[in-house]
């Protein structure tokens, strides 16, 4: 690919009205493979560091990601860049690459890799997915253990086990919560720390594939949607309110002038 086709296919994924310019360096560096330019909207691909096209395309769609946030505003590229809005963003933008055949993981295209990532699901992150909510059942016993025999939990948690405070409470919430092991236990504590409303439906999200800054993104977006739902149903609830004070007090208005 030049630098015109990754350009045009950038704009294929999303539109963008701020022009910015693709820059092959034809350098080697080992300390990132593209760069973002939010002064000048140039996106700097390091091309000696590709040994495929697709590896040049991510690249390309994760700096182009870095443009469209600054599209929107400049002062977000001025902090942290890689925020969790930009890893949905640019999570989506992968995924919408995929569907459009510009794009490929390429799993598939490594049997022994795709056979490993097979089995770090069902021994390792599912394993561990069960261990945590069976742990974190075992340290409601143990808390209930400790009120009958009079022991501060807090004390047996710090020094009998060690275990930092706000972790037993994590693990304890999961296995009440108990969702999915095979979302694995870093997801299990994303489900779990959503109101109990949006538990499955982020559960299921995860295991459909969507990555977890998306699921946190969507949640995000969802739970704003909410809050203004409410909020103009308060406000309009209290002008209501107010029309129907007024039109009271109106009335005894006209009541008492025509009683003049």
């Amino acid at each position: 690919m030049n630098q015109d086709e990754v350009k045009k296919m950038l704009l294929e994924l999303e539109n963008t009205e701020l022009e910015f310019s693709v820059t092959f360096t034809g350098k080697e560096s080992k300390k990132v493979n593209g760069l973002y330019k939010v002064d000048t909207h140039e996106i700097l691909l390091h091309t000696k560091n590709f040994k495929t096209d697709n590896q040049l395309i991510y690249t390309a769609i994760h700096e182009y990601t870095h443009h469209l946030i600054a599209e929107q505003n400049p002062l977000r590229c001025n902090g942290r860049c890689h925020t969790n809005e930009f890893w949905a963003r640019f999570h989506e933008l992968l995924a919408k690459a995929e569907q459009k055949g510009l794009y490929v993981l390429g799993l598939e295209n490594a049997p022994e890799l795709e056979e490993l990532t097979e089995k770090i699901r069902k021994n390792f992150l599912e394993t561990n997915g069960k261990l945590m909510i069976e742990f974190g059942k075992e340290l409601s016993k143990a808390y209930q253990l400790c009120q009958d025999a009079g022991i501060r939990y807090e004390d047996y948690l710090d020094r009998v086990l060690q275990l930092p405070r706000a972790t037993a409470k994590t693990i304890t919430k999961i296995a009440a919560v108990s969702p999915s092991p095979a979302l694995g236990f870093d997801n299990m504590k994303l489900v779990t720390s959503l109101p109990a409303a949006k538990q499955k439906e982020a559960e299921s999200e995860l295991l459909s594939g969507r990555s977890p800054d998306t699921v946190r993104a969507i949640m995000r977006k969802k739970s704003e949607s909410v809050d203004k739902k409410a909020m103009l149903e308060k406000e309009k609830h209290r002008i209501e309110k107010t029309i129907q004070q007024l039109s009271q007090r109106l009335e005894l208005i006209e009541e008492n002038l025509a009683s003049l």
